[in-house]
């Protein structure tokens, strides 16, 4: 999307960011490590992104409605500190309604507190923009996240076990590449992904990142020039 069609649809263009042009895993290289840690497969993938996206847009729009008040030498505890309220409360009901999926994310379900992606829309969108837009920047990232995670997932599981969420899809001839669903598979996997999504978004016009992180994010750039 353009920046002129950002402008005659505002909330829209937050949404649809996070998908393709200025995707936190594909284009930002954002959460590297627990994105390729709880990718082994597409149940745990899924898992982790639906509570990515759950904190993340809570997140914001806290963040945001509270932009004015938090004073500025203060700005990144307070930020942490309302982000590990949200990810302890997703926690606890990941834990009480589906434990299996707490066992198997482990470590990596609290640790989305410091979760770069999550930190860093707080830091460079939510708390220089209004609620309506941070809310939408949260849920545009976090189904940026969950989609490249699942991608991901789904074909560590598919080459490295043979299965989709449990289910065998391969032949009793075929054996499955125990390599994917290790360190160096997923890295495999990821770097591919990458490759695609950057072609995919060049060839559409827009401008490569050059920058990684969210300081390499055209479209907050664009916003804080509007405002």
């Amino acid at each position: 999307m353009s920046i002129d069609k950002a402008k005659k649809s505002p909330l829209l263009g937050h949404v649809t960011n996070g998908f393709v042009k200025e995707n936190p895993v594909l284009r930002l290289v954002l959460g590297t490590c627990p994105t390729l840690a709880v990718s082994t497969s597409a149940v745990n993938a899924l898992g982790m992104g639906v509570a990515v996206i759950a904190v993340l847009v809570c997140s914001n729009t806290v963040i945001s409605a509270l932009r004015k008040v938090i004073p500025d030498k203060v700005r990144i505890p307070a930020y942490i500190t309302l982000i590990a309220g949200f990810a302890t409360v997703v926690q606890v009901l990941i834990s009480a309604f589906s434990p299996e999926l707490d066992t198997a994310l482990g470590v990596y379900l609290p640790l989305i507190t410091v979760n770069c992606i999550i930190l860093g829309r707080a830091e460079a969108f939510a708390g220089r923009n209004p609620v309506l837009a941070s809310a939408c920047d949260g849920l545009g990232m976090g189904v940026g996240y969950t989609a490249a995670i699942f991608l991901i997932g789904c074909v560590r599981e598919l080459l490295g076990a043979g299965t989709l969420f449990g289910v065998n899809l391969l032949p009793g001839s075929a054996e499955p590449i125990l390599i994917f669903i290790l360190p160096p598979g997923g890295f495999f996997i990821f770097g591919l992904l990458i490759a695609v999504t950057n072609k995919l978004a060049e060839s559409t016009g827009r401008k490569k990142v050059e920058t990684l992180g969210c300081h390499g994010c055209h479209g907050c750039e664009a916003e804080k020039q509007e405002i």
